[in-house]
């Protein structure tokens, strides 16, 4: 029998999570061979009778809009912010490396010279480009 069936600690959220993992991994255990044996069987019917006795001492407020949420549109919700995070990020990249490009410009205008010297110095190190 599973130490989590018999152990009792004063948290109830604290063994309901150890019952939960103790029923999912009797479940995958179950679910890998071809014929459950009865033991397992058993330990899994007690860990779920545990579960149940647990549960009602247990007060887990749970809000509707959160059992209402169809985790597909969560996952397509998170990949669109990500996206939308990623464009901004993008853009912001973009923009400085414009800037870097417009003042290497202005610079090599007023000062050739010191600008051939810094492109010769980022060409003979691993900088990033000098553009």
């Amino acid at each position: 029998m599973d130490s989590t069936a018999t152990t009792a600690t004063d948290d109830p959220k604290q063994n309901l999570n150890q019952v939960t993992d103790s029923i999912h991994r009797r479940w995958a255990s179950s679910t890998r061979s071809t014929s459950p044996s009865l033991p397992s069987m058993n330990t899994l019917v007690l860990e779920l009778d545990n579960m149940t006795k647990l549960a009602e001492n247990c007060n887990i407020q749970v809000p509707m809009e959160v059992l209402n949420y169809n985790p597909d549109e969560f996952t397509g919700d998170v990949l669109n912010s990500c996206i939308a995070k990623n464009q901004i990020t993008k853009g912001t990249t973009d923009a400085f490396k414009s800037l870097r490009r417009h003042l290497l410009e202005e610079l090599e205008q007023a000062f050739p010279d010191e600008v051939e010297a810094y492109r010769e110095i980022c060409a003979t190190s691993a900088a990033v480009s000098c553009i």
